[in-house]
């Protein structure tokens, strides 16, 4: 095939695009809605429950269904937007008597070979940023990280991801890994230790809110420091004194005296071997 004729294949594919999404997420419900701000055409949403499914239909307008033999063949786009145990049966499911459509999956950790003797165009549309199915985002400022399993169904992909997206890098399943687990520090591991704080303020009465001060201004400095030169508190200044109290305080909960440890230790390995203050109870 040409160049010209790809680029024609390309111009006709975003002019006509319909998509189908299958999942009812927190990915897929957010995804849904900017694609609906974008003007694209949701044909079909599909979940496995039919609360959720009702509840997508509904919210963006569009059939919704629960039985995966009822998807109809009309749509451009097959979006699968689920979890990643049952990424690979759907896809079987989905891709069967539509080889020529392009088929799309949003998970960080799978790789695009998935799609493998079950389609001719497909690839990866990552969105990385943490959704929730209640709390809108603006989808415009969201990196999103594409893969196709060639240069012109990588072309279709970018163009249907620009629509979405001013941030669209290509970056390849094996590397997406390494992104994925670096967000997962970034973001889930961060979330859990703002519950640890939540659940130590909240046994003595105080309200996390005085926390959000604090939270908004070390996010605020990483836009222009890099996380380790943001890094403050007793264990970045060496201080066994306060670390030691600090372990003292959480005695009860040896968990958390291990992580509290292993994190120290992480941002200051002068810090290891840290002595305890003897148990009093």
């Amino acid at each position: 095939m040409t160049s010209r004729h790809i680029s024609y294949k390309i111009t006709k594919f975003v002019g006509m695009m319909k998509v189908t999404l299958i999942g009812a997420g927190n990915v897929a419900t957010q995804l849904g809605k900017a694609l609906k701000k974008a003007g694209i055409i949701i044909n079909q949403v599909y979940s496995r429950t039919e609360i959720s499914a009702k509840m997508m239909g509904e919210l963006l307008e569009t059939e919704w269904l629960t039985d995966i033999t009822k998807l109809r063949d009309d749509a451009e786009i097959y979006i699968l937007s689920v979890k990643d145990s049952v990424l690979c049966d759907l896809i079987s499911e989905v891709c069967k008597g539509r080889e020529d459509k392009l088929f799309l999956h949003t998970a960080g950790s799978m790789p695009m070979s998935c799609f493998e003797g079950k389609a001719q165009h497909y690839g990866v549309f990552y969105p990385m940023q943490t959704f929730s199915k209640a709390k809108d985002v603006n989808f415009k400022t969201i990196p999103v990280f594409i893969e196709g399993n060639s240069a012109a169904t990588e072309d279709m992909i970018r163009n249907f991801a620009n629509r979405l997206s001013q941030r669209v890098i290509t970056l390849s399943s094996a590397d997406r890994k390494y992104l994925h687990l670096a967000a997962v520090w970034a973001c889930n591991f961060t979330n859990y230790c703002y519950t640890v704080a939540s659940d130590i303020l909240g046994e003595h009465g105080i309200p996390f809110d005085v926390m959000l001060p604090l939270i908004n201004k070390t996010t605020e400095k990483l836009q222009t420091l890099s996380p380790k030169a943001a890094q403050t508190g007793p264990a970045v200044r060496g201080d066994k004194n306060v670390m030691s109290q600090q372990l003292e305080l959480m005695r009860h909960n040896a968990d958390l005296q291990k992580l509290y440890q292993m994190l120290s230790k992480g941002i200051n390995p002068m810090v290891d071997n840290l002595i305890l203050d003897k148990k009093e109870d």
